[in-house]
């Protein structure tokens, strides 16, 4: 048989082969048979127009680009969102079946052609599902970093939460914010396997040269950790580190949930600002270990968490340790040169500054931590009327 007959009896035989695809659809498929009939119909307009595609291919083969393109043109965008790239693929695997049976005897030329046409549409199909899916990673990227940004400016609106679920944000309790230079080689999706493994989700806003991590501990899908078993953001922090390029790494302090994720982000943010006023700083360091520094350059938040934190814990404990604690860090914390001052036995300092220790959870022997402390007691003093006084010392006779 030539050619112009064959396509004729292609032609003539379309619609059988659509209606038994269709059925075999039905039969071997539960997805299909599930489906509402709207979205059955749409799938069967395109089992039927890759029949008819097929006929004018074969008719003319140099029309594959466009005509491979064209078969899902038939079926409405959403049909994208409801059948997967594996079931499109059993689909047109169901359709070239019955082709092939309904074909068969007719000679090898046509079977082949039946063949190289499928794998044509499988890539094509493939192309079609590669740019939804490239489409919607570059939405869901524009969509993070608005939501990243909100996050940082402190603006957060009624629509929030409904982005952050549009992302598939799987973060649950506690949240922190994580903030460095963005490396020259920024990997994304590192930095996602990173997370999950450490059973974490992440937002992440690359904003120039700053690199924004939004972390929150995440219930991962058939995962289930033991309870004690989540690791604290410190470690975290740590294991995110090498993500990040040269310089400072600032981790802001948790927060309840993810929409209170601002208060984090600008701690975080006024510490990195900030960090390379402490010589030793260590990478990753957290936002309150730079609350000195904060407060010098005009952090509010940071004078409010010293003196909340600080000087009114003590205050209100007792007076004698805000004394003891004045006067050891006014004499170079030398124990024998405050026990002068106070007329006390050294061993009674010693005893003051470890239960300073226990109230506050500052250590005023360790040089970081008693210029934390000093900076609490300046800005606690200012803010009140009568400032504590060094005592005179004792007159020699």
């Amino acid at each position: 048989m030539d050619k112009a007959a064959t396509l004729a009896w292609l032609r003539r035989i379309s619609g059988d082969i659509a209606t038994v695809t269709i059925k075999r659809l039905e039969d071997t498929l539960p997805w299909y048979a599930d489906m509402p009939p709207a979205r059955r119909s749409a799938v069967g307009l395109v089992a039927q127009a890759g029949i008819t595609s097929f006929i004018q291919w074969y008719e003319d083969p140099s029309s594959t680009p466009w005509i491979a393109a064209d078969i899902f043109a038939a079926a409405p965008r959403e049909l994208l969102r409801s059948v997967s790239l594996q079931q499109t693929l059993q689909l047109i695997r169901v359709t070239v079946a019955v082709t092939e049976e309904r074909v068969a005897g007719r000679g090898d030329e046509l079977r082949e052609a039946i063949l190289l046409y499928s794998r044509d549409v499988a890539f094509a199909s493939a192309d079609v599902y590669a740019r939804a899916a490239e489409a919607r990673g570059l939405w869901d990227a524009r969509l993070e970093a608005l939501v990243v940004d909100s996050i940082l400016t402190g603006e957060a609106d009624e629509e929030l939460p409904s982005r952050i679920a549009a992302l598939g944000w799987h973060g649950h309790g506690e949240v922190c914010v994580l903030v460095g230079t963005t490396p020259p080689q920024f990997d994304v999706d590192q930095v996602r396997r990173i997370a999950r493994r450490l059973s974490v989700d992440v937002l992440i806003g690359v904003q120039g040269s700053r690199l924004v991590l939004v972390v929150g501990r995440a219930r991962v899908p058939g995962k289930e950790s033991a309870e004690g078993e989540e690791l604290p953001f410190a470690e975290i922090a740590q294991r995110l580190e090498p993500s990040f390029g040269p310089g400072y790494v600032v981790l802001g302090p948790p927060v309840a949930a993810l929409v209170d994720a601002g208060q984090s982000a600008r701690a975080a943010l006024a510490g990195f600002a900030v960090a390379r006023g402490w010589r030793g700083a260590p990478r990753p360091v957290e936002a309150d270990d730079l609350l000195p520094e904060r407060a010098l350059a005009g952090d509010t938040l940071a004078k409010q968490t010293l003196i909340e934190r600080i000087f009114r814990p003590l205050q209100s404990h007792s007076p004698d340790l805000v004394a003891t604690l004045w006067s050891y860090l006014d004499n170079g914390r030398s124990l024998e040169a405050t026990a002068r001052e106070l007329f006390v036995h050294p061993n009674t300092v010693r005893y003051r500054l470890k239960r300073v220790s226990e109230v506050i959870g500052w250590d005023a022997t360790g040089p970081r931590e008693a210029l934390i402390l000093q900076t609490a007691l300046i800005l606690g003093s200012i803010g009140t009327s009568e400032p504590p006084r060094r005592r005179p010392a004792p007159r020699r006779r």
